[in-house]
């Protein structure tokens, strides 16, 4: 096991309950090595690499954005899926982005703040990727998933743009017409050649929800595709985190509660269970803006209240689980 030492993670290592244990990128040393006996990982499994640095994840984010755009706008024309295009030229990069270092960094880069529709659907992709791979996937459901979530909205070049770009509130008859999105996306990709069906499928249920109030099937827990139900936490997050047509970004704190909140009967609870203890858990050493306008570091995590950390301001303690009027705002990416 000495020959694995001062070598890099490549991907980050999940125990079996879905937990990071060592990010990626973190370069192994003996302490690693008895974290990774303690918790049964199988070191021969591991992605290990002498060196690996990934950017600024920005400029890769705006190159695969534009690809994604030209493609979906493509689909106009023709009627058809370029699908082979998309998976040689879109989802390389999403695997890439997805495995920047830093996760504050990444959101950052994948919230969309204009053209929401081309950058929601690279946000997805990555989003839905990354809670994959701390899911453990296989690499062939990694696979399937990463192309689904790019594809889950593609019904949507089918809803006319005036409804997709509304910034006020959508009419009964306007909305109607939008959530018919899932059927027109399931109905071009079940034909399409080549393609799993279970990209289809999560075409067709991302919006459906564990307690049957979803659209367009009203499916209840046990009928939805694990797949989709992935890509519907990773839907709803990037939709709150990003700036859209008829509301600004949610703030972090209202995020996660919501989230939170919502895993208890509408979205799969383990899903958001996993994606929430890994975004809380990086948090430690993040500068944060609070909602006073103040800025801290967060130092510690309550247990009982992840949402409500400890922060530092010029060598001042805030324990937020205690300060009723005091959230966090956002995460400052420098």
């Amino acid at each position: 096991m000495d020959n694995l030492i001062g070598k890099k993670l490549k991907s980050d290592v999940i125990n079996t309950y879905g937990v990071t244990i060592i990010p990626a990128h973190t370069v192994i040393n003996s302490d690693s090595i008895r974290l990774l006996l303690s918790h049964k990982i199988d070191i021969n499994s591991l992605f290990l690499t002498a060196e690996v640095e990934i950017n600024d994840p920005y400029p890769l984010v705006q190159q695969v954005v534009a690809k994604s755009k030209l493609l979906f706008e493509s689909i106009i024309e023709s009627r058809k899926v370029p699908l082979l295009e998309i998976r040689n030229e879109v989802i390389p990069s999403i695997q890439d982005i997805s495995n920047n270092e830093n996760l504050f960094e990444l959101f950052e880069a994948i919230k969309a703040k204009d053209d929401y529709t081309y950058q929601h659907n690279i946000g997805v992709g990555v989003l839905s990727t990354l809670i994959g791979r701390w899911m453990n996937l296989s690499e062939s459901e990694l696979s399937i998933l990463s192309l689904g979530a790019v594809l889950h909205d593609i019904g949507k070049v089918k809803i006319p743009k005036e409804i997709l770009n509304k910034p006020g509130k959508l009419t009964k008859e306007e909305f109607d017409l939008m959530k018919k999105h899932t059927i027109f996306g399931y109905e071009m990709l079940k034909e399409t050649t080549g393609l799993n069906q279970r990209i289809a499928f999560i075409a067709l249920q991302h919006h459906e929800r564990d307690d049957g109030k979803g659209y367009p099937l009203g499916l209840v827990k046990g009928k939805i595709d694990m797949l989709s139900s992935i890509v519907a936490v990773a839907d709803i997050f990037h939709a709150m985190s990003s700036k859209r047509p008829y509301h600004d970004p949610i703030p972090f704190y209202e995020i996660v509660n919501q989230m939170r909140q919502e895993k208890f009967g509408q979205l799969n609870p383990h899903i958001v269970s996993i994606f929430l203890e890994n975004i809380m858990k990086r948090l430690i050493g993040e500068r944060v803006m609070l909602t006073d306008g103040q800025m801290g570091e967060v130092v510690y995590l309550n247990p009982h209240s992840v949402e409500k950390p400890l922060i530092m301001i010029d060598e001042t303690f805030y324990d937020l689980s205690k300060e009723k009027d005091l959230q966090i705002q956002s995460i400052v990416v420098l």
